[in-house]
């Protein structure tokens, strides 16, 4: 991350869109690593490529043949564009808050000094043979202290029977709380709705041009035959003179809110607008 932003530093440099292999990358080391060269006021978003639920290869072109392992960046630089960016998601939250009591980076081992595994498994009853892809269906919660709604959702890449453990794709740091979450499917598309309005706000009342949609993977899953109704409810907000264009991933990043830091998300619809002057 760090290296991809020194290639791409310069004095009017105001923002990056990257995306990044969605199986292989720790997404909030990406992230940490952009955030600490890119100069203040210059923002990220974009997200990790997916593979359905099949959770086998993600690929990403960059300059050539679509590759594994690849992250492209892409940034853009001047005083005429505007850029603006919102990430929402829609989840329920269910269950008691857990502490994460032994992890490493991305890797969960242990939930109130509990097998994570075993106790994701017992919530999910009869899902839980389908891990890692039901796990797209029953994200986890993070936040600093209980009842807290931080907004930051992880999601499962991997099981490992051996270790129980579970890899996610962004970092479970321990010290924080867990706690699983169900879908709502009006709040689903009523967030994919919300980030459109969010992205649009920095436009500083410009219309968007163009709008990079990158839904998780796990929505399309809950949402099925329901799935149009989230593109939908962001084109009617973002209008009809933007073009839509996006992907489903395993992994999004953005501020949480225009006034937030960047972040690994998952489980969000977050949107990224374009305008020129």
């Amino acid at each position: 991350g760090a290296k991809v932003a020194r290639e791409l530093a310069d004095d009017d440099l105001r923002h990056v869109f990257l995306l990044s292999d969605g199986l292989k990358v720790n997404g909030t080391a990406l992230v940490d690593g952009l955030k600490s060269v890119l100069p203040a006021g210059v923002e990220v978003t974009g997200g990790l490529a997916g593979d359905g639920s099949r959770f086998q290869k993600t690929l990403v072109i960059d300059g050539g043949p679509a590759r594994e392992g690849r992250i492209a960046a892409v940034g853009f630089y001047g005083d005429r564009i505007k850029i603006g960016y919102g990430s929402l998601g829609g989840w329920d939250p269910f269950g008691p808050d857990r502490v994460i009591t032994k992890s490493k980076g991305n890797v969960l081992y242990e939930l109130d000094g509990q097998s994570a595994l075993a106790l994701y498994k017992r919530y999910l009853g009869s899902h839980a043979a389908g891990l890692p892809s039901t796990g797209l269906l029953f994200p986890l919660a993070l936040n600093a202290s209980p009842h807290e709604n931080s907004g930051l959702v992880r999601t499962i890449l991997a099981v490992d029977e051996a270790t129980q453990s579970m890899t996610f794709a962004g970092d479970m740091p321990e010290g924080m709380y867990a706690r699983l979450m169900k879908a709502n499917f009006d709040r689903l598309v009523e967030g994919a709705a919300g980030a459109a309005r969010m992205s649009k706000s920095p436009l500083q009342g410009s219309r968007p041009d163009l709008a990079v949609l990158i839904s998780c993977v796990g929505r399309k899953l809950v949402l099925r035959q329901r799935v149009e109704e989230e593109v939908e409810a962001a084109k009617d907000i973002l209008g009809v003179q933007a073009t839509l264009t996006g992907f489903y991933s395993y992994g999004e990043i953005s501020p949480h809110t225009p006034s937030a830091r960047c972040e690994l998300h998952n489980q969000t619809m977050t949107i990224t607008t374009f305008a020129e002057d």
